[in-house]
């Protein structure tokens, strides 16, 4: 395979689950606004945080409220990573590769993409109801590759972009609460703090599933052991990290034997110290600490990617429409 066709199968995806990820994130805090209670800080300033743009948020909304934090991240021509710019991204590096892709694949980030540049009727929805039909536009994207790309390099490498970029956003999602969102102690296990559990479960996708698998009450370790290490649920660390490990082997299946290189054992060790690691042990250590280092691999991991597969020999940069700088860090 071409190396500029493998980038661009790769982030054609990072940049489909960027954008269902962050539509997913507003939409859950446009309904958790309305259930704050009066008085209690509103959830909207975290979204910039978890998704690594403060810097340029606050360069471009001096003290920009609810209005402009949505605005931000949906659809500002200044944001490399608005929703708007990361699906006409996705649908430029499709567009260079359509003789790669399917019809049904170019058909439908084609759709998406002019659904939200052209269409009048589109951005006046309420905002709840634009946010849900992007994100089914991403699902219905995800699931159209699911049912007709061949099972190939093309397949391996559109896998490991959806993959990085979702192990990426629960960590940042789930460090903003643990981290950013710590409540007061008096706060602890009070309505507010339920809530944006509730809220942070919602964003990953995950409340469902977490309340199948714990009936009981709803608790921070609990959440975070669900969300980093859970084997089952499809966006737990967990989960996207043996997953990872389990692409690229196959992607280098070819490779002559011997002792793994550098990109094998980074994915290795970072599989195993998330699959026999405990919520207790990674609490006790800082749970901050240990998202940072889990990020940081992933920022590496992402960098070996790019290094080995999609560089062409002389070459510094990518060929396609990719951007280095929006690896995992950027989000």
């Amino acid at each position: 395979m071409l190396s500029r066709v493998a980038d661009s199968l790769y982030w054609i995806n990072r940049y489909v689950e960027r954008a269902e990820n962050i539509s997913r994130f507003v939409e859950v805090s446009e309904a958790m606004a309305l259930d704050c209670p009066p008085g209690s800080a509103e959830p909207w300033q975290p979204l910039i945080d978890a998704s690594g743009d403060r810097e340029l948020f606050d360069r471009l909304y001096p003290g920009g409220g609810p209005d402009q934090v949505v605005e931000f991240l949906v659809k500002a021509e200044a944001n490399p990573n608005s929703i708007v710019n990361c699906i006409a991204l996705a649908r430029e590096n499709a567009r260079q590769i359509r003789d790669v892709i399917t019809t049904e694949m170019w058909e439908q980030i084609n759709s998406l993409y002019w659904t939200l540049l052209e269409s009048d009727s589109f951005w006046d929805q309420p905002p709840q109801e634009q946010l849900r039909e992007i994100r089914r536009g991403c699902q219905l994207f995800y699931g159209v590759t699911d049912a007709t790309l061949s099972r190939d390099l093309s397949w391996q490498f559109s896998r490991l972009g959806r993959l990085i970029e979702r192990a990426d956003k629960t960590t940042r999602i789930l460090d903003v609460k643990y981290f950013l969102l710590l409540p007061s102690p008096e706060e602890v296990g009070g309505v507010l703090d339920e809530l944006q559990w509730i809220s942070l479960l919602r964003s990953a996708g995950a409340y469902q599933m977490f309340r199948q698998s714990q009936l009981g009450v709803i608790t921070p370790k609990a959440v975070a052991a669900f969300l980093l290490l859970d084997p089952a649920f499809p966006r737990s660390v967990r989960y996207c990290m043996e997953r990872i490990h389990e692409t690229l082997r196959l992607v280098a299946g070819s490779s002559v034997p011997g002792a793994p290189d550098e990109l094998e054992c980074l994915s290795g060790l970072t599989l195993a110290r998330w699959s026999y690691t405990g919520i207790d042990e990674l609490i006790s250590g800082g749970l901050h600490e240990a998202i940072d280092a889990l990020q940081s691999d992933l920022n590496n991991l992402h960098g070996l990617i790019h290094a080995r597969y999609f560089v062409l020999p002389g070459l510094a940069e990518p060929v396609s429409v990719s951007s280095p700088d929006l690896a995992c860090a950027p989000a």
